[in-house]
């Protein structure tokens, strides 16, 4: 696991804060870390698809996976449908076609689509974990993590799309070296499906750096160190709500 979790401690500009682990390990706080995980793994795979309708599909394939995330988004956001029924939406039943006027889409288009039936697999196994322990759907607030780096993006193209990337990149690295730092300290069964995922995505905030310095064509070190920072100003801060992406609370 050390090799996986070098380049992202390298990234990363700080490691979790030991308070936020202490309050992981209380039980009381264990649906919440659940609940938000589970959200989370949604958010990530709707970040993806977005970056995908925005800069590198038609408009067909941009319906098609707006159709493909409706019923992940029905129950986590509306309560609708029952969640055993996701499994059968996990494939995308649509090649996506590329924009003629982006020539790196096709790129984007193969490693988001990738990232996405990963982030909605992982999904559907939080929702087993949480069957198995018991733990009720429920609707909770998210944490002022993302939209805390999102805040700072730029709006201006290219380099919004690049901001994003860089945001990405953070929120994907985090999320691993959470699963890592929880891992000792959770049930065995819930232990290792942690890292599982930090197995399955430890490349993920790799793959968005790559987009970025492809489309930017230049160094992209000075707006990576930037959100670097911010990213860990918001993990080391005091937060008000445990949250899997929260700060110590």
């Amino acid at each position: 696991m050390e090799l996986l979790l070098k380049p992202i401690r390298q990234f990363l500009h700080c490691d979790t804060p030991s308070a936020w682990i202490e309050a992981a390990r209380k039980a009381e706080n264990l649906p919440a870390l659940l609940i938000d995980h589970l959200v989370c793994e949604l958010k990530a795979a709707q970040s993806a698809m977005l970056l995908i309708r925005r800069y590198a599909v038609d408009a067909a394939s941009g319906d098609a996976l707006l159709a493909w995330l409706k019923p992940y988004e029905d129950f986590t956001y509306r309560m609708q449908g029952d969640w055993r029924e996701l499994a059968d939406h996990e494939r995308l039943t649509k090649a996506m076609l590329p924009k003629r006027d982006a020539p790196y889409s096709q790129e984007l288009i193969d490693k988001m689509v990738l990232l996405i039936k990963e982030e909605l697999h992982h999904f559907y196994q939080v929702l087993e974990i949480m069957d198995e322990l018991g733990i009720a759907y429920e609707n909770i607030s998210s944490s002022r993590y993302a939209r805390g780096m999102l805040r700072h993006v730029r709006t201006h193209e290219p380099a919004t799309l690049i901001d994003k990337l860089i945001c990405g990149a953070y929120i994907e690295a985090r999320s691993c070296e959470r699963f890592a730092a929880l891992a000792p300290h959770v049930d065995p069964k819930l232990s290792k499906f942690y890292m599982s995922l930090l197995r399955s995505e430890a490349r993920h905030f790799q793959d968005y750096l790559e987009l970025a310095e492809q489309l930017v064509g230049h160094s992209i070190d000075e707006r990576v160190k930037f959100f670097g920072e911010i990213e860990a100003q918001l993990i080391q801060s005091p937060d008000t709500e445990f949250r899997f992406h929260s700060g110590p609370v």
